[in-house]
């Protein structure tokens, strides 16, 4: 990565910075030798690279962004539906031009109309340049959900083993993000206006995910098939990402929080839509395998350091 910013480029101010993805995003903008400013709001705890401007903000409290906007040229930004009117007028009020939306899938699959897609809405009515990144399911979910038990225990719940799907590596996510920080205003302005919804590029099933996990790990882990009924209980007393996303990920919510309604689906294979984009098709290079996600966060599932 490069040490430093070429203070001549536009300025991208980027939101979520102090995140797993928001930091893959930093250092793609630094390597390009952008000026990079994170909006955090513990600015002292951000842990980001020195080059990193880092200033208070809160997107739950747009009046907090009016310095950090100031200067922008690109904006990237996540989720924050009950403000993201404001946060974009407070954009447009700092002449920004551009806005990268950190999205979902979910809003291609017609199940998110709650969270990401009004912010969707709120850019797209800005009147201000656009792009939207739609990642589907993330690799680090299944670090946040198995991550403790296989730690504690060589151990996955799992009431779907064989529901297929295809997850991205964040590292994948955020250099679409990127590209459509610089791209957009270096090479190819056609990069405004898209809307990527993009996938990892292997089709596997959890059991499937389950196994390259073990290998990267080293060693067995079992996984227990168990119903959706045990599989909330399991987790809601795991607690964390896992308690609180049980009851969308095992059916009994919706992903817009509706009760008794599972929209997501079961099928043991994975369906072809061609509104599900891979790195190939959008970047021209191939996506990181499941198994080189594995393998990156070996150390995260509790591989031992290497005598």
């Amino acid at each position: 990565m490069k040490s430093h910013s070429d203070s001549s480029l536009p300025l991208t101010v980027v939101t979520g910075a102090t995140g797993t993805l928001g930091r893959h995003v930093v250092d793609g903008l630094l390597s390009s030798g952008r000026p990079v400013r994170a909006v955090s709001r513990r600015p002292r705890r951000s842990g980001l690279p020195s080059a990193v401007e880092v200033v208070t903000g809160d997107l739950h409290e747009p009046a907090t962004l009016n310095t950090a906007f100031e200067t922008a040229r690109a904006l990237v930004l996540i989720a924050v539906p009950d403000s993201a009117v404001e946060v974009v007028a407070c954009a447009r009020a700092a002449e920004i031009e551009h806005i990268v939306v950190v999205s979902s899938a979910a809003v291609t699959a017609g199940h998110d109309t709650t969270y990401n897609l009004p912010v969707e809405r709120a850019v797209r009515a800005s009147g201000l340049d656009w792009s939207i990144v739609r990642p589907g399911e993330f690799a680090t979910n299944a670090l946040l959900i198995w991550g403790p038990s296989i730690r504690s225990g060589r151990r996955v719940v799992e009431p779907f083993p064989d529901q297929a799907g295809n997850p991205i590596h964040e590292q994948d996510v955020a250099d679409v993000i990127v590209a459509d920080v610089i791209v957009a205003d270096l090479l190819d302005p056609d990069r405004r206006g898209r809307v990527d919804t993009i996938v990892g590029p292997d089709t596997l099933t959890r059991r499937e995910q389950v196994a390259r996990i073990a290998a990267a790990v080293g060693g067995d882990i079992t996984l227990d098939e168990v119903t959706p009924e045990q599989a909330l209980r399991f987790y809601r007393e795991q607690g964390g990402f896992a308690a609180d996303n049980a009851e969308w990920l095992y059916g009994f919510t919706s992903y817009d929080g509706v009760e008794g309604v599972a929209d997501e689906p079961r099928e043991a294979n994975a369906a072809s839509d061609g509104a599900y984009l891979t790195l190939t098709e959008v970047l021209g290079r191939p996506g990181r395998s499941y198994a080189r996600w594995a393998r990156d966060h070996a150390f995260d599932f509790g591989r031992p350091p290497a005598d």
